[in-house]
């Protein structure tokens, strides 16, 4: 493999597993926190792409669209919550997930009403290339691993240096613990959900220019998000971050070493981790209801 295939390799691995990070980081916070499996994010992240192609449509912004986009799935996520999650949360989890995944099914079909079964492409906001190593590389697959770099460094801030952000550390820890404080817990909730959804949005907003925008483009992510979520650990921001990009590597670099090892290799890198540590990377044991 010479050296620039592998730069155009590392690029497209560091951008897929910036996507995966932000879609993942959501799902990996309510399972912290509330503890139910929020299938639905895909939801969002589907409904992300689709208000950006809609409003790049009309507006020629894709960057317009992103920002629709953040917002129609945080509204979502919030009507969501508050009609059906905040019903259910007192349920066994096997429960949630089934309802979440009901929510996928009917957001897709939602989607498909609306907009069709025909896949729409969205066009690249910028077509300016950069000279890496002898390659050329798109900078709109730059500016999105900048984006999720610096959505990490948000999410920390808020968790670590904001009173909500700090109870919603310790609801993830033990939920028990913050209500015996008189917070009331499942405000906690909704602003989790609402942040996990936004940033679903995103997530499909920033790749809706890179592939074609589909109405089952959740349910087909579907198997890597939940790598990503059980390898970094349930709850732990940075596991996230480090496992997206991990599976966003193994995915590209597999991919130019033998296709069919895009699909196998990350599944290896799950199951070979989870025999070395089954919380995940940074999962903790601590974890409680």
């Amino acid at each position: 493999m010479d050296t620039q295939l592998l730069a155009s390799g590392v690029i497209f691995g560091l951008s897929i597993g910036s996507i995966y990070f932000l879609m993942a980081i959501g799902l990996s916070l309510c399972f912290g926190l509330m503890r139910i499996i929020s299938l639905d994010q895909l939801f969002y992240y589907a409904v992300g792409a689709y208000i950006t192609y809609t409003i790049s449509v009309y507006s020629g912004s894709v960057w317009l669209g992103a920002l629709g986009g953040m917002i129609v799935a945080a509204v979502c996520a919030f009507a969501v919550e508050r009609f059906i999650f905040l019903r259910i949360y007192e349920r066994d989890i096997a429960f949630t997930m089934i309802t979440s995944f009901g929510i996928l099914i009917g957001g897709v079909g939602i989607i498909k009403a609306i907009w069709g079964l025909a896949p729409r492409p969205v066009l690249m906001p910028i077509m300016t290339q950069w000279t890496i190593l002898g390659t050329e590389v798109p900078v709109y697959r730059l500016i999105v691993i900048l984006i999720a770099a610096l959505v990490y460094g948000l999410i920390w801030v808020f968790l670590n240096k904001t009173i909500i952000g700090k109870a919603i550390r310790a609801g993830i820890e033990s939920v028990e613990h913050v209500e015996g404080l008189g917070i009331n817990v499942y405000r906690l909730f909704t602003i989790t959900f609402i942040i996990a959804g936004t940033l679903s949005g995103l997530a499909g907003g920033l790749h809706a220019p890179l592939i074609m925008v589909d109405p089952n483009m959740g349910l087909e992510v579907m198997p890597f998000i939940f790598m990503v979520v059980i390898i970094g650990g349930l709850g732990s921001i940075k596991g996230t971050l480090i496992s997206a990009l991990i599976v966003g590597q193994v995915f590209s670099i597999g991919a130019l070493i033998y296709a069919p090892l895009a699909q196998m290799a990350p599944f290896a890198i799950m199951l070979l981790i989870l025999l070395i540590k089954p919380t995940g990377l940074y999962g903790s044991k601590l974890l409680k209801r």
